[in-house]
């Protein structure tokens, strides 16, 4: 979304029409769920830099109980993504490299 100003963005709209549906509320307690045991495991510590990734993506059907594990942000966001930000494949291309 190729915005000018951030007081162009309709953050209520979008919260509404995405972040807000049931679908995404309960992905969204999936995450946070599996970085509190992670957490509590003392895997991950706030502040850290790191991202808990899931083995298989949310998006794409995964869950937490497939497994999940400690990843540097930079290696966990960095996977290939469609001009709408959709997920393309779950193998970043330092990974396809090898």
């Amino acid at each position: 979304m190729p915005y000018k100003n951030k007081e162009d963005r309709n953050y209520k709209r979008e919260y509404a029409k995405y972040q807000g549906t049931e679908e995404q509320k309960n992905n969204r307690v999936e995450r946070n769920a599996a970085r509190r045991k992670l957490l509590k495991d003392g895997k991950v510590s706030k502040g850290d830099g790191k991202d808990v990734s899931h083995r298989k993506a949310i998006d794409k059907g995964g869950s937490t109980k497939d497994g999940v594990r400690v990843e540097s942000k930079t290696a966990n966001r960095s996977f290939r993504r469609d001009s709408q930000g959709n997920l393309v494949s779950e193998k970043s291309k330092r990974e396809a490299k090898k």
